[in-house]
């Protein structure tokens, strides 16, 4: 590390205003940041100093998504092979849906950090972090077989309209990677619903085999149009069909476990979405219509689609999240809830997560406003009594 630490200080002064490289300064800097925590110190003026700063918690989220992100690869090879009905070895599997998912990510990254590369050059600011868990973020939540120029697609629309237009990274108001799949689900739903998309249906450099005639509905699908599925263990393994990184709730619960022990994620936000989740998924069993879905088990509403998914990585992101601490055990409640009451209510789209949390995205600010005004009321009303 010392040997990469003296060659960036020798080519430093080449992008330095003045250098040669000079219009690739925030390139630089971007990359210097990201490999070593900067050594300089505030001078004047009132300043937090904390170990870490927002790159490594960056790195503390990408960590953390590592488990469900190898989990999927697997899953996506296990899926292609059983709907061929061909035997295949764990490293066949993982190795397909390696190949089947690598192109996502590099497809998300490309075109996310380019355009992050452009705006930081255009503006001549440093290169924000945040799309370093955003790239990885967005394949997860999509279908195995979306195509790339979509994902291309959606994403220069998220992080030009869902963050850059708000002042980049800290500024927005929406979460970048649910707003990609949304605009894929709005875009182009046939690509995003229906029996087809979870499964990868083609082969991948001589890796499985073509499927013809392929059907593999996800347990929340046959749930919203025929009969609630029984509870089995593959839904808690993840070894169904659904979105690349969403199925395996053990996989996500090792992912929750890195950020709730790295201080990153709020537990307060995380355990409300399950509790909300929970209490709407008894009232419905309790009140709901007459619909195999709204009769469903609440903990089997928890473990499929993307609740798990959501709760853990998408609920708890720090910049459009709830700020306050009793704020977050409401944006979590709601969260929960309103993800339940969607799935149920909305005869058209089996999965709710996804709009639950763009919901309160908006309401998040107005939840910290009250839980504020709450408590300059309460110390008001105190100091007024101790006079």
């Amino acid at each position: 590390m010392k040997a990469l630490r003296n060659y960036l200080d020798k080519i430093k002064p080449n992008f330095e205003e003045g250098g040669k490289y000079h219009a690739f300064r925030s390139v630089f800097e971007g990359f210097e940041t990201f490999l070593f925590v900067p050594n300089t110190t505030s001078k004047t003026g009132t300043h937090i100093h904390d170990a870490i700063d927002s790159k490594r918690i960056m790195s503390f989220v990408v960590i953390a998504l590592l488990p469900a992100l190898l989990f999927g690869m697997y899953n996506v090879g296990y899926q292609h092979y059983h709907a061929t009905g061909v035997e295949g070895s764990f490293i066949q599997m993982f190795g397909y849906g390696f190949l089947a998912v690598l192109p996502k990510i590099i497809v998300s990254y490309v075109v996310g950090l380019g355009i992050e590369f452009i705006v930081a050059q255009w503006k001549k600011e440093e290169i924000q972090e945040g799309f370093l868990v955003s790239g990885m973020l967005i394949p997860m939540i999509v279908p195995v077989d979306c195509p790339l120029w979509m994902l291309a697609i959606a994403t220069a629309f998220s992080v030009v309209f869902a963050k850059e237009v708000f002042g980049g990274t800290g500024m927005n108001i929406f979460n970048p990677a649910l707003i990609t799949r949304a605009f894929l689900f709005f875009a182009y739903p046939t690509k995003m619903s229906g029996d087809t998309v979870w499964v990868a249906s083609d082969s991948i450099f001589g890796l499985g085999k073509t499927v013809d005639g392929l059907t593999a509905a996800t347990p929340l699908g046959v749930a919203k149009v025929a009969e609630c599925p029984d509870f089995s263990w593959d839904m808690v393994t993840g070894l169904i069909p659904g979105s690349i990184g969403e199925t395996s709730v053990i996989a996500i619960a090792i992912g929750a476990v890195i950020l709730l022990w790295s201080g990153v994620a709020s537990w307060r936000t995380m355990l409300s979405v399950f509790v909300g989740g929970a209490v709407m998924g008894i009232v419905f069993n309790a009140f709901g219509p007459d619909t195999a879905i709204a009769h469903m088990p609440w903990y089997e509403h928890l473990c499929l689609g993307g609740f798990c998914f959501g709760a853990v990585f998408m609920a708890t992101d720090p910049v459009t999240s709830s700020r306050t601490e009793n704020g977050k055990f409401v944006y979590g409640f709601l969260i929960g809830a309103m993800a339940i009451i969607i799935r149920v209510l909305n005869p058209g789209y089996p999965e709710g997560m996804m709009l639950a949390i763009l919901l309160m995205n908006i309401f998040a600010p107005l939840i910290d406003y009250i839980v504020v005004q709450n408590n300059i009321s309460r110390r008001a009303k105190r100091a007024m009594s101790n006079k």
